[in-house]
């Protein structure tokens, strides 16, 4: 190669050709795929295991440096961090966990205008170099980064190892590489008919402004995926993280860099969400949202977007892409496996809190096996502690912050008093030393109690025990049910005709449904995630589906004969 470049002068001068940091492949003349995608596989974390030896060490190592210090990234470059604001430990909340220094007005702006200065460069740069940079991150997160991900995760946001693992670790690693293989799908979809001495074929361009991506703090792999998936189809982000998972989100950030991308692509921003969406919101070059949180949260932005369409405001019309609220079900059918319902069901509804979109929040018993279900719950549920995440005999651990603990523990005593419900475990917290709540289940009376609609985001189940003869009217209500929410949802039974016509009658009730499962837990690869309704937009992360709502595809014609004549053949 190196005779090559000396020998020939356009060789030896390409890179000067071409703007700074974008990838030419002047000395490569094939066609090739990337290799599989695969799930990341997940550790167990036993007593006494080598992964838990290291977990162990990267959890004492990040206790010493409490409260940690986020510095302000500026186009990849870290400015030491003023400690203007603070974050709390949920599960020791008389423990500051991490420190950082909000963005200003002029930061955004600044963020914004480095974003799009990088972005042709990025845009232009080839789609296998684009996508190493995530396949390299994946292997970053899967391997030198992983304890220190995950005891970012547990401390910070109080999940315990097993949830760490399969978000941080597993999750966001699968998603580096699924869409990798989404993007590939997406670009090799070319036209396959051609009309004699032409051709036509397909540029799937990145947006033309810059993508906001605002992501919650229950998840480190969910944000990981909202700036991947757009930035991977060539695009520019302005990424604004919860408040809640401020540090491990700066980790992933890191990650990226490290493995490679250019510092201008993602911008990083801290602070007042409502200031950063006002300066993206008047930002001619606002070209797509990309949200994960509240469904009343994203109609004010999908209201707000709109009226800027209205008044002109946006060269494009932006794209809103969004996974909101759920208020998800179980139905268990007289056929089902009671055990298997009741450990999933506790999976579901109790596990990190229930403080996943996912989450189970309503359930409905049949009356004939209502006695076992409920002896089943409460034996199952005996071994089941609530406590801190370090301590591994923990199954879950705290909520969030404070402001969610009183939300949650205020609809708790609200429920403990009222006569149209019974307990039937739990119904106590203590938020004494950490924002601890025992997971709690209610048995409504009556089908049309308010529980049945209200999202809490948190370890509250509410039930309705049915007569068994009243299964398909049963179904219409549960369509209608659910506060307008249509996330996830679950039959439990052993008779077929009866989870096909479950499976028919709720057809839009959830966007993920599950038969003998639980409603948590899709994988990437396996379950593309998303719901319909008042849940979001339903692009379905970890698909490809997602991954086009983040390109402007363009249509190409080229012939290679000439026209002969003007007139048609009919006008002779």
């Amino acid at each position: 190669m190196s005779k090559i470049l000396r020998s020939n002068p356009l060789a030896r001068n390409s890179r000067r050709a071409f703007p700074s940091g974008v990838a030419q492949r002047r000395l490569v003349s094939t066609a090739y795929k990337l290799p599989p995608s695969y799930n990341e596989p997940n550790l167990h974390y036993r007593t006494a295991s080598p992964e838990r030896e290291k977990l162990v060490t990267a959890l004492s190592k990040l206790r010493e440096q409490l409260p940690i210090s986020v510095p302000t990234v500026k186009n990849g470059k870290e400015i030491a961090s003023k400690d203007e604001q603070h974050t709390l430990m949920p599960s020791e909340i008389a423990t500051q966990f991490a420190k950082y220094s909000p963005a200003t007005k002029q930061d955004v702006e600044a963020a914004i205008a480095a974003a799009l200065e990088a972005k042709q460069s990025w845009a232009e740069t080839s789609f296998h170099d684009r996508a190493a940079i995530f396949l390299r991150a994946a292997d970053l997160v899967s391997n030198k980064y992983r304890y220190e991900l995950m005891a970012a995760t547990m401390l910070g946001q109080g999940k315990n190892a097993w949830q760490a693992e399969i978000d941080a670790a597993a999750e966001l690693a699968d998603f580096y590489r699924f869409n990798v293989g989404f993007a590939e799908e997406i670009y090799t979809r070319q036209p396959t008919l051609h009309a004699q001495g032409q051709a036509g074929k397909t540029d799937w361009r990145p947006l033309e402004g810059f993508v906001y991506a605002v992501s919650p703090f229950n998840f480190t792999a969910i944000g990981g995926n909202l700036i991947s998936g757009p930035a991977l189809m060539g695009n520019v982000v302005l990424w604004k993280p919860s408040p809640g998972n401020i540090y491990s989100s700066y980790l992933v950030h890191k990650i990226l860099l490290e493995a490679g991308l250019p510092p201008g692509v993602i911008q990083l921003v801290n602070g007042d969400a409502e200031m950063i969406t006002d300066v993206v919101y008047e930002h001619r070059e606002f070209a797509a949202l990309n949200f994960t949180g509240s469904s009343d949260v994203f109609r004010e932005l999908y209201a707000r977007a709109g009226e800027g369409v209205r008044t002109k405001k946006y060269r494009d019309y932006p794209r809103m892409v969004a996974e909101t609220s759920g208020k998800n079900f179980h139905i268990v059918h007289n056929t089902a496996d009671i055990p298997n319902a009741v450990k999933h069901t506790i999976r579901a509804s109790f596990e990190y809190a229930g403080q996943k979109c996912s989450a189970c929040s309503r359930i409905y018993i049949p009356e004939s096996r209502a006695e076992e279900f409920w002896k089943e719950m409460k034996d199952s549920l005996s071994p089941v502690k609530v406590g801190a995440p370090e301590d591994f005999s923990s199954f879950t651990g705290p909520v969030i912050n404070d402001k969610a603990f009183k939300k949650i523990t205020t609809a708790i005593d609200s429920a403990n008093k009222d006569s149209q419900l019974e307990k039937i475990v739990g119904g106590t917290y203590d938020g004494s030393k950490g924002l601890f709540i025992e997971p709690t289940i209610y048995s409504a009376k009556t089908l049309d109690h308010p529980l049945f609609d209200q999202e809490l985001f948190g370890p509250v189940l509410v039930a309705y025990v049915y007569p068994d003869a009243e299964y398909d009217a049963l179904l219409e209500k549960i369509d209608t049910q659910g506060g307008g929410l249509a996330l996830t949802g679950a039959i439990f039974a052993s008779d077929q005709k009866v989870i096909r016509k479950t499976e028919d009658r709720l057809r839009y009730a959830a966007g993920n449904f599950y038969t003998n499962c639980k409603t948590t837990g899709a994988v990437i690869g396996q379950q593309s995630f998303g719901g319909a309704r008042g849940s979001g937009t339903n692009d379905k992360a970890g698909s490809a589906g997602m991954l086009m709502r983040f390109v402007a595809p363009r249509t190409l014609k080229e012939e290679y004969h000439k026209l002969e004549d003007v007139l048609y053949p009919h006008n002779y």
